[in-house]
């Protein structure tokens, strides 16, 4: 099945008001521009040194919104705001604060997301929820940046059953801020983390199929 065929498949099943994140990373810049022909844009990277060489040849594609997906490094900060118009990866008010401050030197303005800890997990950073909750007159001032919503990333061992329950509070708490957006669910949740209300899927090998690296 190609990549064209799994993207209307995935059309046809989003509801109004979510959004198709095609997860490029171990993916050529030319399989991007194969989906980009089909008339889709959003396009997320996890690893700045991958993604720089694939949004430098496609410049050319000037609708492609591009998605920051991974953890950021702080010295990779500045090269990310540059690069990328949404960055779903905040895990700190310090982050935050320095990709404000940067915005501004660098005349961007991306929008952002707050990724939330809703389960302990060594292997994965960010805010836990009363921590987002103590920051968030702060966050939602900075300059230079807006926050349109939450992202989360449930620990892998847990049950299809087991991350509903927490894209759930995801939703419960992105609706107590006032956020729209909840980037949550990817290939092999994304229908439990649709139910739960999810507006941003996160589809990397469903849609293209196998990663190349």
């Amino acid at each position: 099945m190609t990549s064209t065929i799994r993207l209307k498949e995935f059309y046809s099943k989003l509801p109004l008001g979510v959004n198709l994140l095609a997860v490029s990373k171990g993916h050529s810049a030319s399989a991007i521009r194969d989906l980009a022909s089909q008339g889709h844009h959003q396009f997320g990277e996890s690893k700045l040194q991958e993604a720089l060489p694939k949004i430098n040849s496609l410049r050319d594609l000037k609708d492609i919104t591009w998605h920051f997906i991974g953890k950021i490094q702080t010295n990779k900060v500045r090269s990310i705001v540059k690069e990328f118009d949404v960055i779903h990866s905040i895990d700190s008010l310090k982050l935050a604060e320095r990709i404000s401050r940067i915005a501004s030197e660098e005349y961007k303005s991306p929008l952002l997301l707050a990724q939330v800890k809703f389960r302990p997990d060594p292997n994965k950073s960010g805010f836990l929820k009363n921590e987002l909750l103590e920051a968030w007159e702060k966050l939602k001032y900075l300059p230079n940046v807006k926050f349109v919503g939450l992202m989360t990333i449930t620990p892998i061992e847990l049950a299809l059953n087991e991350r509903k329950i927490v894209f759930c509070e995801c939703r419960k708490l992105a609706n107590q801020l006032g956020l729209k957006d909840c980037s949550m669910g990817m290939s092999g949740d994304w229908q439990e983390a649709l139910a739960a209300g999810s507006t941003i899927l996160r589809i990397g090998s469903a849609l293209f199929g196998d990663r190349h690296k």
